[in-house]
């Protein structure tokens, strides 16, 4: 009689975890997990940052700019400005984000950015846009939703409420851009940054010693508190 071999019967199954093993490895290497992007760029100032300080490291991005491509750059402007402004202000630049913000005294309102297609058209309409973003916004209190009513109301009037912009352009067409009587600061990324792959805050332009929120005490027009 012949006797079985020892582990003869471990052999298939040895085999069967190798091929697991194999197929698994292969599809890994087909199928390779996606990782998010890494984001370092980043344009406005740290929360807490001294305003002189932000303005002068935006002069320097600026200034060291590469006269030889077009940059991402954010435009702060002294005072909140409509998007006809920003028209008149930026003919060298494309226009990418609009960044809005009614301005109410002594009340937090959202900063609802919109982003852009290119042309005055879509410039002009941005506005509209983000009256309806702000909408949108109910809020957990009854101040909240008062806000976001009065924020959306002014919006859709196309108010002065535009804090700042994204552009892109060259050298030359950012440095006119930082000269125009309404704009307070333009800082410029690195030739290289990626459209979507950097973050933005903007300086507000009550923001005149340190970036830090401003009061929240006052009347929301309309609600009598």
């Amino acid at each position: 009689m012949r006797l079985p071999r020892p582990g003869g019967a471990a052999v298939p199954a040895v085999l069967t975890v190798v091929v697991l093993i194999a197929v698994t490895v292969v599809l890994g290497a087909l199928n390779p997990v996606r990782r998010a992007p890494v984001s370092t760029d980043t344009l406005g100032p740290d929360n807490g940052e001294a305003v002189a300080d932000y303005l002068a490291r935006a002069d320097r991005s600026l200034d060291e700019a590469d006269g030889r491509h077009e940059h991402w750059a954010l435009v702060s402007f002294t005072r909140p400005v409509t998007t006809e402004t920003v028209r008149g202000a930026a003919p060298g630049t494309r226009v990418s984000q609009v960044l809005f913000r009614v301005p109410l005294g002594r009340v937090q309102t959202p900063l609802v950015p919109v982003s852009v297609a290119a042309g005055d058209a879509a410039l002009a309409r941005a506005s509209v846009l983000a009256a309806g973003r702000v909408q949108a916004m109910t809020g957990e209190t009854a101040r909240q939703a008062q806000v976001a009513a009065v924020s959306s109301a002014e919006l859709a009037r196309n108010c002065a409420c535009v804090i700042g912009v994204v552009v892109r352009g060259d050298h030359d067409a950012l440095a006119a851009l930082r000269s125009e009587p309404d704009v307070r600061a333009v800082e410029a990324l690195g030739a290289d940054a990626v459209a979507g792959r950097f973050a933005v805050r903007p300086l507000l332009p009550e923001q005149v010693e340190t970036v830090a929120p401003g009061p929240d005490d006052g009347a929301v027009p309309g609600s009598g508190s």
